[in-house]
């Protein structure tokens, strides 16, 4: 197996852990450091101030490449096995259905609220 390949399983196994992740962050099973650790994740990602700015060609996107999946790996080593086995099972995913039509109209509109904004403006 190359190593294109296994970066690749690993990736797709880390995808579906982020749901599990999502939903264990309301279970008080999971202990404050995990959800702590998670927040910063996130907080890292949304945030416009990198370790490596993004403008610098190529280098600039390895830190979220490399230390993002990193992260979400630690965190998934971090959460306890039996809250990752309860929302990995079928009965939670049946939701995630809704969950990516929701953030993909959420999405749509704040593009569409941008275009408007951006014709309004270019108009007066």
């Amino acid at each position: 197996m190359s190593l294109a390949d296994r970066l690749g399983t690993k990736a797709r196994k880390l995808k579906s852990h982020v749901h599990a992740l999502y939903r264990g962050m309301h279970d008080p099973r999971v202990p404050w450091y995990v959800k702590a650790l998670t927040l910063l994740v996130i907080a890292y990602v949304v945030s416009p101030i990198d370790i490596i700015p993004d403008f610098i060609p190529v280098i600039g996107l390895l830190d979220e490449v490399i230390l993002v999946p990193l992260a979400l790996s630690l965190i998934v080593r971090l959460m306890p096995q039996e809250v990752m086995q309860d929302y990995q099972s079928g009965e939670y995913l049946v939701e995630s259905r809704g969950l990516k039509i929701t953030g993909a109209l959420v999405v749509l509109l704040v593009w569409l609220g941008l275009i408007w904004l951006g014709y309004v403006w270019w108009r007066s």
